[in-house]
């Protein structure tokens, strides 16, 4: 029912704020002689804020068009190298003119960058992606919004994402492969290959696992508690609902987009709204390029997509109230996953010293339970200073988190 009200809601605000920000565009033009009128500014101002507040954000594009490998610019093309009902796997294809170029390009490590699904589509590694393109060749889980899945593609549970993964390891195949997961999908892709192992399949070559609930007992924060603290009869019956019918995936049951970024919002309020007061005083002041960076990350940070309900309640109950990984009692289609029963993978870890999503030592438990990995194949990396998207986004992941990960995974890849 909420869901139903939510979009009658944003049907009916829908009118207004398209006019707001028809209103802000025009009052702003230079060209517009109203837009030299004393008080205007506040007017145009006041329009755009309201306009961003209330529009709906619709999934942003990668945009990596080229990168700087090698020494040489190179073209990139965007491409689908698999489609699944709930999952496309997208290929960033590095192209050049140049033979020397292009056979350097093709030696690459072979990288498979499996994003979270929890909320923000893929594109919120944008700059993970675009930082490993500089010496790697780049592949990304790119999931689709659940209310955009017709309800005859079936249920996706946790069961299912680790599925997927394991499917997408076999199509790149895993003898050249190294795997990155970034936040949630640390657990699911931990179980993938710890399946693998023991069923006598070849694992990736490297698994680089970054601020993810390995195991969430260890320093928790204010989603644990969340978690932790509300039955799973709770999850159920407030925070689950249907797809209303304006959507291809109507009746499916999910957990909405709207309700986890309310949930983010929440989570440090006062932040929010300083940054949209700053927002309305760039304006006002003229600073286009403050303003238009401040765009550039709420379209990015309120795009939103649906999860299934059956994904989401799973994570909810296996990962963070049984706690089946780190206690050895998860099992998928009757098989325990095991994670000691990885051999040839190496492992790094990252946490961020700040991160207030997966704390301290959730994401380095990962190396207590791969007991069949060699020492010497143990790395983990402690970033100072960093929240938890300052590991795989701006100027800490680039300057300090990427260069370890880059040498990581050509120590392995060489040997």
């Amino acid at each position: 029912m909420l869901y139903h009200l939510h979009e009658i809601n944003r049907t009916l605000l829908n009118p207004l704020v398209t006019w707001s920000g028809a209103a802000a565009h025009a009052l702003s033009a230079p060209d517009n002689w109203l837009s030299r009128m004393p008080g205007v500014d506040r007017i145009a101002a006041g329009y755009e804020l309201f306009y961003r507040l209330g529009k709906d954000y619709e999934k942003p594009a990668f945009g990596i068009t080229g990168v700087h490998a090698h020494g040489r610019d190179a073209a990139v093309i965007e491409e689908r190298a698999l489609e699944l009902p709930f999952c496309n796997l997208l290929h960033f294809k590095r192209c050049s003119d140049d033979p020397r170029a292009l056979e350097q390009l093709r030696e690459d490590p072979v990288v498979l960058v499996v994003a979270p699904l929890s909320g923000h589509h893929a594109t919120l590694l944008r700059d993970t992606v675009r930082t490993l393109l500089r010496d790697h060749d780049v592949y990304v889980t790119d999931w689709v919004d659940a209310r955009m899945v017709p309800l005859d593609k079936g249920p996706f549970g946790l069961d299912d994402y680790i599925a997927y993964v394991r499917r997408f390891i076999g199509h790149l195949g895993a003898e050249r492969l190294h795997v990155m997961s970034v936040c949630q999908p640390t657990v699911p892709v931990l179980a993938a290959v710890s399946l693998m192992a023991s069923a006598g399949e070849t694992t990736p070559l490297t698994l680089t696992m970054m601020g993810g609930p390995i195991d969430p007992r260890r320093c928790p924060t204010q989603v644990n508690d969340l978690a932790t603290h509300k039955p799973y009869a709770w999850f159920e019956t407030n925070v689950v609902f249907d797809v209303p019918p304006n959507y291809p995936g109507k009746g499916r049951r999910v957990y909405p987009g709207f309700l986890q970024h309310a949930g983010f919002v929440a989570m440090n309020p006062s932040r929010h709204f300083n940054a949209h007061w700053d927002f309305y005083r760039d304006l006002l002041r003229g600073d286009l390029e403050d303003a238009a960076a401040h765009r550039r990350f709420y379209d990015e940070y309120n795009a939103v997509l649906d999860l299934p309900a059956e994904f989401y309640l799973d994570t909810i109950r296996i990962v963070f109230q049984e706690h089946c990984l780190p206690l050895g009692t998860w099992h998928v289609d009757g098989e325990r996953v095991a994670p000691e029963a990885i051999r040839r993978s190496a492992l790094l870890t990252i946490e961020g010293e700040l991160d207030d999503i997966s704390g301290l030592g959730q994401t380095r438990a990962a190396h207590d339970l791969c007991t069949g990995i060699p020492a010497k194949n143990h790395a983990h990396l402690e970033v100072k200073g960093a929240g938890h998207y300052g590991i795989f986004s701006g100027r800490r992941w680039r300057d300090v988190v990427y260069p370890d990960v880059r040498d990581f995974i050509r120590r392995f890849h060489r040997a």
